[in-house]
C-alpha cells in the first residue's frame, strides 16, 4: 500500500466521511483574503492622512495608495486560478444573483479599484503634469493620458482636486472595509462549519486586514528607504508602529475572544473544535500564530510604542516585527481556511492537508502570486514617484 493510500485509510478509520478527505479550498483561498486584506489596510493608512489629517503619515500617504493598487491588481488572481473555468467569472458580473455574496464582491471590487485609480490620478496630477513636460516618447504619451490631458495646475484647480481627493478617500474607507469584511462574511455565513459560523468572523478579518496593511507599509517603507539610502522619516515610522500596535491589540483580542466564546459556550461542536485546535492545528495555531507571531510582536510593539528608543533600534526591530505580523496574518488565514475544512461532518474525526509544490494550486504558484504584486509595485514606481523628495512638481502644487 502506498503512503498516500495508507494515510487515506488512516483518515477513514478516524471516522472521516469519504467526501471530507480532500480539502477543496486550498492555498489559493488562503491567499485571496490575505491579499485583499493588505489592500484594505494600506488604503486605511493613506486615509489617516487625507481624511483625518495625521501629518506625521504624509511621507507614506501617496505610497500607501500605490502599494494598495499593486496588490488590488492581483486580488482576484488566486480565485481565477482556483476556478476550473476562470472565464466563467464574467457571468458573475453579467448575470448576477441578488442573493450571491460573491456577485456582490465583483461589484465592490470593481468600484473600489476604480475609486483607487482615480484618487491616485488626482493626487499625482501636479506630478504627472511636471513629468510630461520633461519626458519624451512613450512616457510622454503615458503621462498625458494619466494627467487626463489637462495641464492646469492653478491654485483654484488644485483646491478642487484636494476636495475631490478628500471625498474619494472618505468614501473609500467604508468601501475598503466592505471589500474585506465581506470575506469574513463569506466564511461566517457557512452555518454547517462550527469553526467559521460566528458573527465575529467579519470583524476578525477586517482587523487583521488593517494589521497586515500597516505592517506591509512599515516593512516596505523601511526596506526601500534603507536600500536606496534615502532619508527615512522616523516620526512617520513611530506613528505607524503605534497604529499597528493599536490595531493588533484589537485583532488579537477578538481572535482570542472568538476561541474563548466557543470554549465557554461548550456547545456540542466544542469537542470537535478542541480536537482540531489541540490536534492538527497545534503547531500552526498555538505555537506559530499565537505564541511566536502574536505574543512576541504584541510585547515588542508595546515597548516600541511606549519607550523612547534610538532610531536605529526602532527601524530594525519595527521592520522585523512588521514582517512577523505579516506572517501571523497569513497563518491566521491558513488556520481559518484550511483548519476549518479539516473537520469531518461525522464530528468524530479530522483529515489532513499537505500542499504540494508543483500542483495547480501548489506552493510554487502561491509564491508567484505573492511576488507578482511586488514586481508590479516596482513597475508602478517607475511611473509614479513614491516619495515627496523625488517629486519634480513644486511643493506649492503638491497634491500628496
Amino acid at each position: 500500500m502506498s503512503p498516500e493510500h495508507g494515510a487515506a485509510a488512516a483518515e477513514l478509520m478516524n471516522f472521516v466521511f469519504p467526501n471530507d478527505i480532500h480539502v477543496h479550498w486550498s492555498l489559493m483561498i488562503v491567499l485571496y483574503p490575505y491579499i485583499t486584506g493588505i489592500v484594505a489596510g494600506a488604503f486605511i493608512v493613506s486615509s489617516l492622512y487625507h481624511v483625518f489629517s495625521i501629518e506625521s503619515l504624509k511621507p507614506v500617504s501617496r505610497y500607501a495608495l500605490i502599494f494598495a493598487l499593486a496588490f488590488v491588481a492581483f486580488a482576484t488572481a488566486p480565485l481565477l486560478n482556483h476556478l476550473g473555468h476562470p472565464e466563467r467569472a464574467l457571468s458573475m458580473m453579467l448575470t448576477p444573483s441578488p442573493t450571491s455574496a460573491m456577485a456582490g464582491f465583483g461589484y465592490i471590487y470593481s468600484a473600489y479599484t476604480v475609486l483607487l485609480i482615480f484618487e491616485i490620478l488626482f493626487i499625482y496630477r501636479p506630478t504627472l503634469v511636471a513629468l510630461r513636460k520633461t519626458s519624451t516618447g512613450f512616457m510622454k504619451v503615458l503621462y498625458v493620458i494619466l494627467s487626463m490631458g489637462s495641464d492646469n495646475v492653478s491654485e483654484k484647480s488644485l483646491a478642487f482636486d484636494h476636495k475631490l481627493i478628500a471625498f474619494l478617500a472618505a468614501i473609500g474607507i467604508p468601501m475598503a472595509c466592505t471589500l474585506h469584511g465581506y470575506v469574513g462574511f463569506i466564511f461566517g455565513g457557512v452555518k454547517a462549519n462550527p469553526m467559521w459560523a460566528t458573527p465575529l468572523m467579519p470583524v476578525i478579518f477586517l482587523l487583521s486586514a488593517s494589521v497586515s496593511g500597516i505592517a506591509g507599509i512599515i516593512f516596505s517603507y523601511v526596506l526601500i528607504k534603507t536600500y536606496t539610502g534615502k532619508f527615512l522619516d522616523m516620526d512617520c515610522v513611530r506613528t505607524l508602529i503605534k497604529f499597528l500596535w493599536g490595531c493588533f491589540i484589537l485583532d488579537f483580542v477578538f481572535e482570542m475572544l472568538e476561541l474563548f466564546s466557543h470554549f465557554y459556550m461548550a456547545t456540542h461542536h466544542w469537542h470537535q473544535l478542541h480536537e482540531l485546535y489541540f490536534g492538527p492545528l497545534w503547531g500552526t495555531f498555538w505555537v506559530a500564530q499565537i505564541f511566536i507571531f502574536s505574543v512576541i510582536p504584541f510585547i515588542v510593539l508595546g515597548i516600541l510604542s511606549l519607550v523612547k528608543l534610538p532610531d536605529v533600534v526602532v527601524k530594525v526591530v519595527g521592520s522585523v516585527v512588521s514582517l512577523m505580523i505579516l506572517i501571523q496574518v497569513l497563518l491566521m488565514r491558513w488556520n481559518v481556511v484550511i483548519g476549518g475544512q479539516l473537520m469531518s461532518k461525522s464530528e468524530r474525526g479530522h483529515t489532513v492537508f499537505h500542499p504540494l509544490w508543483f500542483e495547480k494550486e501548489g506552493i510554487l504558484v502561491a509564491l508567484v502570486i505573492l511576488i507578482a504584486p511586488v514586481v508590479f509595485l516596482y513597475i508602478l514606481g517607475k511611473v509614479f514617484p513614491f516619495w515627496l523628495d523625488d517629486d519634480p512638481a513644486c511643493q506649492k502644487t503638491e497634491a500628496g
